[in-house]
């Protein structure tokens, strides 16, 4: 059944295919240049599970999902991909676009109705906000009113936190003296506060220099962080160096499964200097007006989402070199969510 669309709607339509297409033209430019190829729209067909077919449902009922091109984000746009399937939608798979910024200008124009995002970026990339917040609940609570004005609206954020964090190899614990937070970094001889970090991190406002500053250290000093403790390395390289014991401590994001499969130990930030990333579901509120139920279906599966669930979603892509779409499918019926056809 079909029904006649108000010009609203139609202009809406219009708008998405236009972005649909530039969108899809630019994705393919950017990976063909890095010699990858495009992520399909294929994800494994569903049936429902504990996520039932919404009541009622008109027969042309859509929403197009976004995402963005990291291992986390596919994981995350399948997910909310499969939930919207198995409640009964028409789903326009926009995952795998590249970068924040080109997500976040299709949830604001129309392009795309829902996506996951991340508290602390919103905040600081979007709405330019000078230094993120530690507490994850005024984090959200600040970003949530903030975007009101923007027509996108936050639900309940999930566990998951993929922040900054400094990891230590886990057969190091004990050689430290049983290092478990930051603050016990400042308790050690000075030749042991090594570090492996990224360039960006390093230069960073809200980086390794104030943290070390907060926990009571001075990056360049002899008796805090002399420099020759601290090595710069690609993003990639920071994990394997922190294993092989190049460094004591190496910067890491608190989701990513390398450390899971390399066995590094992530240390408390008992000081609570890093922002907050909690990610959360974000639909634009014409979506929301049109299938409020929307909100029963994401809220269902945000509080799963926790760190170690996403560390081992993140480890079957990045170490194990399964697809995205069966990891997020896998996990979806592991958890009841939906079940097989």
């Amino acid at each position: 059944m079909t029904s006649a669309r108000s010009p609203r709607v139609r202009l809406r339509a219009l708008r998405r295919a236009s972005l649909l297409g530039i969108v899809a033209a630019s994705s393919a430019a950017l990976l063909t240049g890095c010699g990858l190829q495009p992520a399909t729209a294929f994800v494994p067909a569903v049936a429902p599970g504990s996520i039932e077919a919404i009541d009622d449902l008109p027969d042309d009922a859509a929403i197009t999902v976004t995402a963005k091109n990291f291992t986390e984000q596919l994981i995350l746009g399948k997910i909310a991909v499969l939930a919207a399937q198995a409640a009964g939608f028409e789903v326009t798979d926009m995952t795998n676009v590249p970068g924040s910024v080109a997500v976040r200008q299709l949830m604001l124009d129309g392009g795309a109705d829902m996506t996951y995002e991340y508290t602390g970026t919103a905040w600081l990339t979007y709405l330019g906000e000078a230094a993120g917040i530690p507490d994850k609940e005024e984090q959200y609570t600040a970003v949530r009113d903030a975007d009101e004005a923007n027509g996108l609206v936050w639900l309940e954020p999930a566990p998951l936190n993929n922040t900054y964090a400094m990891a230590v190899r886990s057969e190091a614990v004990a050689e430290l003296g049983d290092v478990a937070t930051l603050s016990q970094i400042a308790a050690l001889p000075v030749e042991q506060r090594t570090f492996c970090v990224e360039a960006e991190f390093n230069s960073r406002a809200d980086g390794f220099a104030p943290m070390l500053e907060r926990y009571g250290l001075e990056l360049g000093a002899a008796d805090g962080v002399p420099t020759s403790n601290v090595s710069i390395l690609d993003t990639g390289t920071v994990y394997e160096a922190t294993d092989r014991g190049r460094c004591n401590f190496g910067e890491v994001f608190t989701t990513d499964g390398r450390i899971d499969s390399l066995d590094l130990t992530v240390l408390e930030d008992d000081k609570g200097f890093f922002p907050a990333y909690n990610v959360a579901p974000v639909l634009t509120d014409d979506v929301l007006r049109q299938y409020p139920q929307l909100a029963e279906v994401y809220d269902e599966i945000s509080p799963s989402l926790t760190d170690d669930e996403l560390r081992t979603l993140n480890r079957r892509v990045d170490v194990e070199g399964e697809e995205p779409a069966d990891v997020a499918f896998d996990w979806m019926v592991e958890k009841g969510f939906v079940t097989r056809p």
